[in-house]
């Protein structure tokens, strides 16, 4: 036992001690708060006012399409030709031309001609402004009154509501599921992959540098592997706690003081858009997106606060833990059947195929988290770290976590033994291609 922990100590302190990983401590939380931050910040700092010349051959448009902060429209009657040749040097940067026949087209087409090209949301709010337009003049001409037609029409959104055991009921919201088991489904990959192929590459760099030869004098091969896999997977939590530490705040002190000025633009933004979405300019369609209301913020939260939380963090610890500890055994194994990190491929394959697999059916475990593919591959162990994930946040019965669970050590355990014995013969083998004959052979070693 004495051993297995100086393994543990020499694996542990040999990396956090490197620059490397001391680099990539600070950089992750940079990054991974960079990819939260950076849209908003653009999305903030997105100032693009746009002159828009409309050029009506219909009549009906003029002065219609109502103007906005980053959006004036300018209306004229002269010809396109004339209208083109002013683009490139006028004040003018997008033409809008409305066809005479654009009244009757079962399908209007208008043109937008323009020098830079603008964003999807302009399109869509002059879209979705001619859409009204039109869409109040046919009602017009039918003497169809548009109030009652607006009065009439209720938007309709489910909510769904969580009926417990004991008949109690909280909200919940399947898109937010969806994403936050994918979150932690993707992030259980990489980091599984990410430490697993450390442990690979360590085993090999050791057996091509013969220091192998000097450790297994005084330890048993099953201990160094063991000490090995135990000792980078505590790096590994390490790191993730530490990135989770310092992405959380980095995120908050850039949100609450160099966003302070900006979110007040952005809530004095959203609020002219729901008195135009009032007033129905953009009627029915409803494409114009609002930056995150405090209504909207206050449902997330809710949701979030749905969440049985210390399961759901306690079972992303178990699952990450017991899942790198098992691909952690395979890819010490694949070290130790080859003399370079290019000859791993051939034996790569059966070890990625289980978690791509897992994503690969994710679409039908989404669709329905609790139809028998969902269940047989968050209890089968190769795929369970993944799977399981995917479908916690829509709340798993009890046994079938404990069976996912179970499987997942004895799998672990199973799987541990059998790279130990590939393991204890392949790390002494040198300068001869191992083929999976080979390693059949080695599973019955004796000794």
């Amino acid at each position: 036992m004495h051993k297995l922990f100086l393994i543990i100590q020499r694996e542990y302190f040999s990396r956090v001690k490197k620059k490397s990983f001391l680099l990539m401590t600070v950089l992750g939380p940079l990054l991974m708060a960079g990819v939260m931050i950076v849209p908003i910040w653009l999305s903030m700092k997105d100032k693009t006012d746009h002159q828009i010349l409309v050029l009506d051959r219909s009549g009906i448009f003029i002065d219609q399409i109502p103007n906005t902060e980053k959006l004036k429209f300018t209306y004229s009657t002269q010809n396109l030709d004339s209208a083109k040749a002013h683009l490139k040097s006028g004040p003018f940067d997008l033409i809008l031309e409305l066809h005479y026949d654009l009244i009757n087209n079962a399908k209007p087409t208008p043109y937008l001609f323009y020098k830079e090209q603008p964003g999807i949301t302009t399109e869509q709010y002059i879209s979705n402004s001619l859409e009204n337009i039109l869409f109040d003049y046919h009602l017009q001409g039918d003497s169809i009154d548009r109030n009652k037609i607006d009065n009439a029409r209720r938007p309709v959104e489910l909510l769904l509501n969580k009926v417990d055991e004991k008949g109690v009921d909280k909200k919940t919201n399947t898109e937010f599921n969806m994403a936050l088991g994918l979150g932690f489904a993707v992030a259980i990959y990489m980091m599984i992959f990410l430490y697993g192929a450390q442990v690979m590459r360590g085993v090999i760099e050791e057996k091509t540098s013969r220091i192998v030869e000097v450790i297994v004098s005084s330890v048993k091969p099953f201990q160094l592997m063991l000490g090995k896999i135990i000792g980078i997977a505590l790096v590994g939590f390490t790191q993730f706690i530490l990135w989770i530490l310092l992405t959380a705040l980095v995120y908050i002190t850039v949100t609450t003081v160099i966003f302070k000025d900006q979110m007040k633009d952005v809530q004095k933004q959203n609020s002219q858009i729901e008195i135009i979405k009032k007033n129905d300019i953009m009627a029915h369609a409803d494409k114009m997106k609002i930056v995150d209301t405090p209504q909207d913020t206050i449902k997330w939260i809710n949701y979030v606060n749905s969440l049985d939380k210390p399961l759901i963090i306690g079972c992303f610890l178990f699952y990450f833990l017991f899942g790198y500890l098992l691909y952690a055994a395979l890819f010490a194994a694949v070290g130790s059947a080859v003399d370079s990190e290019a000859d791993t491929q051939q034996f790569m394959m059966p070890i990625t195929i289980p978690m791509i697999l897992g994503f690969a059916v994710s679409q039908g475990i989404m669709t329905n988290p609790s139809s028998g593919i969902a269940q047989f591959f968050s209890i089968f162990p190769l795929t369970s770290p993944i799977v399981m994930m995917m479908r916690l946040p829509f709340e798993v019965p009890t046994w079938e976590l404990a069976t996912s669970m179970i499987t997942l050590v004895l799998g672990f355990l199973f799987f541990t033994w059998l790279a130990g014995k590939i393991y204890r013969t392949g790390i002494l083998m040198y300068g001869k291609k191992t083929s999976w004959k080979e390693l059949g052979k080695w599973l019955f070693y004796k000794g």
